[in-house]
């Protein structure tokens, strides 16, 4: 099991597990580099850290962001392995663990859900923006504010009318707008 077939993998069970937004292999200020991170409605996020060997799990816990828990990110942290790659007890307080078995995704340990400090956060909104910048930086000239406007853009084309099949923004259902419930 490679590393890529893992982070696809995390990337398609953050998916299945309601994340609306997910990332793989992007930069945050700190240093880290989620493996796969996805987020759910309320600013909830789960990270995915992949591991192909025993040797990898061991050093990514000698990293800054593991040695200080409070400056990582994701409010609940699983790692993604092989079937008995990592055990139980090496696993960090809070950490869950996810095996892969066959073509399934097994979910051994699920995670503690309150992991993200105040500095996760922010480290999760660097890594948003730069994300989006990127995304801007390959649409220009438009700004992204303009490529989110397509649908008026749209309407526009056929007098008012959007063509069918799509509906209205203001009528679009996006769970990242809804009120903050108790998720």
């Amino acid at each position: 099991m490679t590393h890529a077939k893992l982070v696809l993998m995390a990337v398609a069970w953050l998916r299945r597990y309601r994340c609306g937004v997910v990332l793989s292999e992007q930069a945050c200020v700190s240093g880290e580099m989620p493996d796969a991170i996805g987020w759910k409605k309320a600013c909830h996020s789960v990270l995915v850290e992949c591991k192909a060997s025993r040797p990898d799990f061991l050093a990514d816990r000698e990293k800054p962001f593991r040695q200080k828990p409070e400056t990582g990110v994701g409010c609940e942290r699983y790692y993604l392995a092989p079937k008995g790659l990592i055990r139980i007890e090496d696993l960090a307080a809070g950490w869950g663990l996810l095996e892969v078995c066959g073509r399934e995704i097994e979910k051994v340990r699920p995670s503690a859900k309150n992991l993200r400090s105040e500095i996760g956060l922010q480290c999760e909104m660097n890594l948003l923006l730069a994300s989006l910048r990127r995304v801007e930086v390959r649409i220009e000239p438009q700004s992204i504010t303009d490529f989110l406007k397509w649908k008026n853009r749209m309407a526009e084309y056929n007098r008012g009318a959007l063509p069918e099949g799509l509906v209205a923004a203001d009528q679009e259902f996006n769970l990242f707008l809804e009120p903050v419930s108790g998720d």
